[in-house]
């Protein structure tokens, strides 16, 4: 089975948090190594900007992107984030290698408004690379950087950058791992399952904003791209992973319709 796990930055801002879930995905990438990580790391790159006097600026959820910020980019996701992970994994006793959209294209992107500066939409996957890592043995660790055939480089949303590798890779199965148990209902309530109707509905009304309602494309786009299965779960719960990969009805799942 091809699983691909997205980890929000927040699991992965601390020593103790990263390292617990860098145990979880060695063992399952043990059982099932046919497993991709794409990692984001928000929180971490507004303290990097923040310690540098640099404000960071959201339009519609995005970090605008300047060549300031875009430099920042390479240093704290491809940089820090992606080497520190990739160390916990290792430590943990996972062959990890960490690589970016940019390496053999694994994720071409082109500018999404110009507005936004330097950042990027995916359109387009090359698998080969993953296909080769795990037929190594290895395991991807992927920082959401990408580029294009002209040597650009552009900061993605890490949602989207896991859509796009999941796309490409024909994942079997897509896990958001995030800070939020689930997606929501008006009352409060997380919804077991969601359908693609039921999920622009809750946009549509106003109920998922923010990096919800980016979740919530992000999965959409996903099913309709040969995706096999969507969850948004909380990555902090114990043994979210091995649950996630058992079966076990925890957080939101996609379904088409």
């Amino acid at each position: 089975m091809k699983i691909l796990i997205k980890l929000g930055g927040t699991l992965l801002d601390g020593d103790a948090t990263r390292l617990a879930i860098a145990k979880q995905l060695a063992a399952a990438q043990k059982i099932n190594p046919q497993t991709v990580i794409v990692h984001g790391g928000g929180k971490q790159m507004t303290r990097f900007l923040a310690e540098r006097n640099v404000e960071s600026k959201f339009v519609e959820g995005l970090r605008v992107t300047s060549e300031e910020v875009l430099d920042a980019v390479l240093k704290v996701f491809a940089g820090s984030v992606n080497h520190q992970l990739v160390a916990s994994l290792i430590a943990a006793g996972a062959p990890a290698v960490g690589i970016t959209g940019i390496d053999a294209c694994l994720a071409e992107a082109e500018q999404l408004r110009p507005d936004l500066g330097f950042v990027g939409k995916p359109v387009r996957s090359n698998p080969a690379l993953l296909h080769t890592l795990i037929g190594g043995g290895f395991l991807p660790v992927v920082a959401c950087v990408a580029g294009d055939r002209n040597g650009q480089i552009y900061n993605v949303n890490a949602d989207q950058m896991a859509v796009s590798c999941a796309s490409g890779f024909q994942a079997d199965r897509l896990l958001f791992l995030t800070d939020v148990d689930g997606v929501k209902d008006g009352s409060g309530q997380v919804i077991p399952t969601l359908s693609l109707e039921q999920s622009r509905l809750l946009i549509a009304d106003g109920i998922a904003t923010g990096g919800m309602q980016a979740k919530l494309n992000a999965a959409a786009d996903a099913l309709l791209g040969g995706v096999g299965e969507v969850v948004i779960a909380p990555g902090a719960a114990p043994d979210i992973v091995a649950r996630l990969l058992a079966g076990e009805a925890v957080g939101t799942r996609f379904v088409r319709s």
